[in-house]
């Protein structure tokens, strides 16, 4: 007889839940933890209420010790933290790293402009691994992926995540990938088909979630006052 698995929801919590699609992928083992999915997130609302295995935190400021320790304190589930990387450089990467290391964080992430020399000396201080940034078919792509000292590699090529992801496979067939997903089930297959072993996921904002809980609100209003 088929097993079939019991679902449990609340009656209050509203949890964002990630495309079912995404299931479909191998998943990264991570000191004994499968990650799926990632939640693209800085928000710690959202990260509190969503079903993603792991959270990506990856943000356009500066990084800071204040911003990694509130993600991990609220995720409750891995958090691959940015460190840095583009505009944010050198020494400072390093210490932005080996804090989050020791608070916690179960990755780090580099941006795309990291040099490959700065990756291979983090990797010599930090026991974390390193998730290296890939954006462009014009990176050196085996240097990057097979070279300097990244256990990961995230691509979020907009457009041409497909291809990267395909580019990469061709170089090796088992080193771990992740990739953005795209807003649809079909470009998460497309992903997952070019073979991604785990994707990111964008959550709707908070405005986004409002907006229709506000909307189902004035419907309930509407049928109390009729």
């Amino acid at each position: 007889m088929a097993k079939q698995m019991p679902f449990i929801d609340s009656k209050l919590r509203h949890i964002v839940k990630v495309p079912e699609c995404i299931y479909e992928v191998s998943g990264i083992v991570v000191n004994g933890r499968r990650i799926k999915s990632l939640v693209f997130s800085t928000d710690v609302a959202v990260i509190a209420n969503c079903n993603a295995d792991a959270v990506i935190a990856v943000y356009p400021f500066t990084p800071t010790l204040q911003i990694t320790k509130s993600i991990i304190e609220v995720s409750q589930k891995p958090v691959f933290a940015g460190v840095g990387g583009g505009t944010t450089s050198g020494p400072r990467v390093s210490k932005i790293a080996l804090d989050a290391e020791l608070n916690g964080a179960t990755a780090v992430v580099l941006n795309a402009p990291t040099k490959t020399k700065f990756v291979q000396e983090l990797a010599e201080i930090i026991d974390i691994p390193i998730v290296l940034t890939i954006v462009s078919l014009d990176e050196p792509l085996e240097e990057r992926m097979l070279h300097s000292g990244a256990s990961i590699v995230n691509v979020s090529g907009g457009k041409k995540t497909v291809e990267i992801v395909k580019a990469l496979r061709k170089i090796d067939e088992h080193f771990p990938i992740i990739a953005t997903g795209g807003p649809t089930d079909d470009t998460i297959r497309d992903v997952i088909a070019a073979g991604a072993n785990a994707i990111t996921y964008t959550p709707p904002t908070n405005g986004e979630i409002f907006k229709d809980m506000m909307e189902r609100y004035r419907i309930q209003c509407s049928c109390q006052e009729s």
